[in-house]
């Protein structure tokens, strides 16, 4: 694995098509000091801090299995219209005043209406004269149009997760496709946007899908992947799932690294299944993190997070 990292630092990059099998059965802790190396080495010890708002609550009219906020799920999550610009402005000075370097709003559903569309340009214009911080949407299927309005009001990057392989797909969500994920990145690429694409493990994927997610996310070329670690929602169709161990998310993370080892590598959802903050994760190939809450759950205290990154060496980026 030294002499893999090494290759890889050196420009080598791993392709479809080759033998990873690998992965599945090596050293862990020798994967997980390879996976650092190509950190270091690649991408520094600047590590990068997002929140994320849940911009409109409940009601989405697709059928992914995971979500708490999915029409087809009874998960008792509150519900609520697109906030009004200045709640989200407030919410947003209160993080940057906390160090965090990007801020997201996040709305579920498959896109959004162009009531919502136009409170949402609203707020990005609000943010971007009140704060000093990097913009990153999460609004589904927009068009290039939409884009290209959100990038003119401040926004830098655009959030849509693949989920998973394509294999799989179909096997979590059958109200949009994998192609849909696909062709949106695309878009946003093309109007000039950075890219935050990842995905859920624990969903019943095999190792062989999680390559396959890494690998797609690699051949996109996308700027930022959020590791998702599925979190049980009472009321939705995995919630009794069985959940990945420590040692299967941290064999996740450095994979993610070694096959993308220029990208933020931001653990999202899941860090709360480890002690310490996830101190292991970042040792692992990690680069970037969600801190505060997610999207209906508890996530992680944002000034602990700082103290335990910058106890590790990592320099908060802001």
């Amino acid at each position: 694995m030294k002499n893999l990292a090494e290759e890889i630092i050196e420009g080598r990059r791993l392709e479809r098509g080759e033998d990873l099998s690998f992965f599945f059965a090596m050293n862990l802790e020798e994967l997980l000091e390879g996976a650092n190396r190509i950190r270091k080495a690649l991408c520094g010890n600047k590590v990068d801090l997002c929140t994320i708002i849940n911009g409109r609550s409940g009601g989405c009219s697709e059928d992914c299995k995971f979500c708490a906020q999915s029409i087809y799920h009874l998960t008792g999550i509150k519900e609520y219209e697109f906030l009004d610009p200045e709640i989200i402005v407030k919410d947003c000075k209160e993080n940057e005043a906390k160090g965090v370097d990007r801020y997201s709003i996040v709305t579920a559903g498959k896109t959004l209406t162009q009531k919502d569309f136009e409170i949402a340009i609203r707020a990005y214009k609000k943010i971007r004269k009140k704060c000093n911080i990097d913009l990153c949407a999460s609004h589904g299927f927009l068009t290039e149009e939409q884009l290209v309005r959100l990038k003119k009001v401040g926004v830098s990057m655009y959030h849509e997760n693949i989920e998973t392989s394509k294999k799989n797909f179909f096997n979590i969500c059958t109200t949009h496709t994998y192609e849909d994920k696909i062709n949106e990145i695309k878009l946003a690429k093309k109007v000039g946007l950075k890219v935050c694409s990842g995905g859920i493990i624990g969903m019943g994927e095999t190792w062989e899908d999680r390559i396959d997610m890494a690998l797609s996310l690699s051949e996109l070329q996308v700027d930022s992947i959020p590791i998702n670690v599925r979190i049980p929602i009472k009321g939705s169709d995995y919630e009794n799932l069985k959940l990945p161990s420590e040692e299967e998310i941290l064999r996740t993370i450095a994979i993610f690294r070694y096959i993308n080892p220029i990208a933020d590598i931001r653990m999202a959802a899941g860090r709360n299944y480890f002690k310490e903050g996830g101190r292991k994760i970042f040792l692992s190939g990690a680069n970037a993190t969600i801190t505060g809450d997610m999207l209906t759950t508890i996530g992680n205290d944002i000034n602990e997070d700082k103290e335990m990154l910058t106890n590790l060496g990592f320099t908060i980026c802001k």
